[in-house]
Parts: C-alpha cells; sequence; structure tokens
C-alpha cells in the first residue's frame, strides 16, 4: 500500500526530472552507437546492454520516440534528428502492420510526438513532411481499427497477434492510434464502401474491455476483486461471447499481472482526456458523451485504487499480485519495495506506466469536482515518480544502457537476465519502461515550468485543414 508523500510538487522533483534526462541524453547516444538494427527491435537489457528478444517488433517506437522526447525536454537537437530520421527510414513497415495490437506503442510514440512538436512549432517543419506524419497516422489507426472481431451484442475489440479470440488489456494504449486518425478526420473503409467510425470501434474496444477484463467486486468469481485486471480475455469467435479470463505474462488468469494494470489506468486516464475534446454529436452514436465517460471512468477509478493498495509502500508494484513468493517477503505491502530480494522481482516499468495514468486521472478528477480523489492520485504519481526517478531505480552506470532499472519482461518464460548468484531477475531495464518513464518526466517538467499540457491528441486540432487532407 503506498504510503502517499503529501509534500511533493512537480516543481520539487524538477532537480531529479532534470538529472534523469541528463543521463537519458547518454543511454540513447550509447545505444544508437551500438546497435545493429539487423537483430530488430531493442527490448530489454541483458547484463546492461540492450538486446532483442522474441515476439514482435513492439519496441522499436519507443527507441525512436525517446530520442523525441528528450528534444522536448532539452531542445538538443541530435534527438530530435534522430528520432526523425529513423521514424522516416525505419517506422513505415509498423504503420501497415496488420499482425500486431501494438500501433500506439510504435506509431503515437514516433509519427504522433513528431506532429506534436511540429504542431507546437518547436522546429521548422515542411508542409509535405507534416502531411507525412498526418498520413502516416491516419494509416495506422485504420489499420489497427481492421484487426476486428465481431460479437454477437453488436460490439467488438481488436484482438491481439494471439488471434481473433483473444483481447489483451495492452491494447487499451493502441486506441491512441484510433483517437488520433478519428482526430485527423480519418474513416476505415469496409466493404461496399461501408464507412467505418475509428471513434465507435475505439469506444467498443473501452467497453469491451472493461466488462470483461477489469473486475469490480460484485461476484463475477471467487476472486472479484475491485480494480483486479485479467491480462488477457477469452472469446468463442463462433458464438460471439465472452468465455474466460488468460494470461501469457501474469502469474494466473486469476491474479493481476501489474504491468497489465498499469496499461489500463493510463489508458483510461488517456482516453478520457481525449473524450474531452471531442464533440458531443460525435459521441451520440455511442449512447452520448455521460454514458461514455461513465464506462471509461468506472475502470479507470478502479484500477488507480488498487493500485495504490497493491503497490509497496514506495510506490513500485511486484510483477504480479499473487505471485507465489510474497508470502515469503512477509508485510511487504508496508515495506518498500525490495528490488533485490530472492524471490519475488519489482517491476519498475509498470510503475512508470502507472504513474502517468494517476497523475492524469488526478487532472480528471479535479476537473470533475472530485478534489479529495484528485490530490490521492496526483500526489501517488509524485510519490511513484520520486522513487523511481533516483537510485536503485535510476541508472547511473555509464556503461548500462538502460536508464531505469528493475524492469521485468516475461516472468513465465524466464526471458528475463538473472545476475550471477541471485534467484530472480533484477537490475536490468526495458525499452517501454525507459520510454514511460520519460514521457512520465516530461508530462511533470511541462507541469514545473507552466508549459503546455502534455497529451496526444491536441496536435490534430492545431493544424491547418490543409495539412489534415481535410
Amino acid at each position: 500500500m503506498i504510503r502517499i508523500l503529501e509534500d511533493l510538487t512537480p516543481e520539487k522533483l524538477r532537480p531529479r526530472i532534470e538529472r534523469l534526462f541528463d543521463l537519458s541524453a547518454q543511454k540513447i547516444r550509447a545505444i544508437e552507437a551500438a546497435w545493429d538494427a539487423s537483430q530488430g527491435a531493442p527490448v530489454i537489457t541483458v547484463r546492461g546492454i540492450y538486446t532483442a528478444r522474441e515476439w514482435t517488433q513492439w519496441t522499436e517506437g519507443f527507441l525512436y520516440g525517446s530520442a523525441l522526447l528528450q528534444y522536448d525536454a532539452t531542445d538538443d537537437r541530435w534527438f530530435l534528428e534522430y528520432g526523425r530520421r529513423n521514424t522516416i527510414e525505419r517506422m513505415a513497415p509498423h504503420v501497415t502492420h496488420m499482425g500486431v495490437h501494438d500501433h500506439g506503442f510504435n506509431n503515437v510514440s514516433t509519427y504522433g510526438n513528431l506532429l506534436r512538436l511540429a504542431a507546437e512549432k518547436r522546429w521548422t517543419v515542411s508542409e509535405t513532411e507534416i502531411q507525412l506524419y498526418v498520413l502516416a497516422l491516419k494509416v495506422s489507426g485504420a489499420v489497427q481499427a481492421a484487426r476486428w472481431t465481431a460479437l454477437s451484442d453488436d460490439r467488438g475489440y481488436i484482438y491481439s497477434f494471439n488471434g481473433p479470440h483473444s483481447l489483451f488489456v495492452d491494447t487499451i494504449r493502441s486506441l491512441r492510434s484510433l483517437a488520433l486518425a478519428h482526430s485527423l478526420g480519418h474513416v476505415l473503409m469496409g466493404e461496399n464502401e461501408r464507412r467505418i467510425s475509428l471513434l465507435d470501434r475505439l469506444c467498443q474496444h473501452a467497453d469491451v474491455t472493461a466488462e470483461f477484463a477489469v473486475y469490480y467486486g460484485e461476484g463475477r468469481d471467487l476472486y472479484d476483486v475491485r480494480g483486479r485486471v485479467s491480462h488477457e480475455s477469452l472469446f468463442n469467435i463462433n458464438a460471439g461471447g465472452y468465455r474466460c479470463p488468460a494470461t501469457q505474462q501474469g502469474y494466473s488468469p486469476f491474479t493481476t499481472w501489474t504491468r497489465g494494470l498499469a496499461w489500463i489506468i493510463c489508458g483510461y486516464a488517456e482516453q478520457l482526456e481525449f473524450l474531452e475534446s471531442v464533440a458531443d454529436r460525435d459521441l451520440e452514436p455511442q449512447g452520448g458523451r455521460e454514458k461514455v465517460v461513465a464506462m471509461m471512468r468506472r475502470p479507470a477509478e478502479a484500477t488507480c485504487d488498487y493500485y495504490l493498495d497493491q503497490a509497496a509502500q514506495d510506490g513500485i508494484p511486484y510483477w504480479d499480485t499473487g505471485a507465489p513468493g510474497l508470502e515469503k517477503l512477509g508485510d511487504w505491502q508496508h515495506q518498500p519495495a525490495n528490488p533485490f530480494n530472492e524471490y519475488e522481482p519489482v517491476d519498475s516499468s509498470a510503475a512508470a506506466i502507472a504513474a502517468q495514468g494517476l497523475w492524469r486521472m488526478g487532472n480528471i478528477e479535479a476537473r470533475s469536482g472530485s478534489p479529495g480523489k484528485a490530490k490521492q492520485y496526483r500526489q501517488a504519481a509524485l510519490t511513484i515518480a520520486n522513487t523511481l526517478f533516483e537510485e536503485p531505480y535510476l541508472s547511473t552506470d555509464s556503461k548500462h544502457q538502460g536508464l531505469i532499472l528493475h524492469s521485468v519482461y516475461h516472468r513465465p518464460k524466464g526471458w528475463d537476465e538473472i545476475p550471477s548468484g541471485r534467484r530472480i531477475p533484477c537490475g536490468e531495464s526495458s525499452m517501454w519502461g525507459d520510454y514511460h518513464a520519460r514521457e512520465l518526466a516530461l508530462l511533470l517538467l511541462r507541469e514545473a515550468k507552466g508549459g503546455p499540457y502534455l497529451d496526444f491528441f491536441h496536435a490534430a486540432s492545431h493544424l491547418p485543414a490543409d495539412l489534415m487532407g481535410k
């Protein structure tokens, strides 16, 4: 259970944030100097060096996106050019990738950040290049929306790379690709010239995820605890109905993989912010603003509250709330997390993702007239950042390419490096953990400086209609 530090502010964290970006610059340059792109995308570190792993190339956008966040924070032009050049030269296959649910990770982190920086006039960019970013984001949103399983109740979801029967909680963050494409005026064209609303598919996927992937303490099964999350939801696609919970990277279907919990917190918070920019008339086909906001707010608040209860005292969670070795750690919920313990690894990447979602949910609660919740969520986010942005989580070793230590990728498959003499993974980084720590740091740095709020969608409203192809 997090012990929330009430006196923290973004301004007080600014020295830690600036130190983080100083170290971040070294890490990105070190990866650029050493990485062989023919190996695939860097995923996790092994003895401090980034390496590829089987699965999909879902982390490449985080590498170039990290450089763009670094430029945003420091105005160092090298990082802009590195992120920009590699996005243009290397990311096109991700835009049309039909086989994954990862478009929000790869394409919004690259083309989306470039479009945002262009809309903010952070550098001189040609109209032709802006149109390239716009086109890439439109196509990405449509391709992601086409990966669709229809259910018998006239709803549906974006299915995971496991196949049409599988819904992952991770995908809630890929709804950003649909949101951006919709904001840019795009639709998915189906058979017989059918125009399919990307906003409609976004809302349907969010609705199905909220119903089946998140629990609300209403007796759904013996393990129904409010805010608990199931990594995967399985459906009978012949009958068009739900079957059961499952997991790929968690301990069991009836425990909560904490990175999946974090994806839900961050994903719904961002979509609730996005809905504030959507016209009422556009939400009428989904039942109206009140219905859609309530549908997303329910899982967002439940999972935020669950995270606050299940993380360790300093805000860092262990990798799964039901991991069997936790009982050997004693009263772990009322102590700071111990990444060097001998029984279960922590997951710092889940903390970075969840902290950003908690900060955004705090702002949403403030605007909706819930000052108590607003303060609780925002101070929890700052408490987590305070822990992450300092040792032993902040990587200060110049020979280590990772930025945030003690991230875990796939515990059941044993893909994470276990140091010599230890029994569990520790001391390594992940590309998504590093990216989201930078994104969290930039969000708070802008707040500390009184700068514009960091979101993924306002770029669309700041561009002339002719640049969006309207």
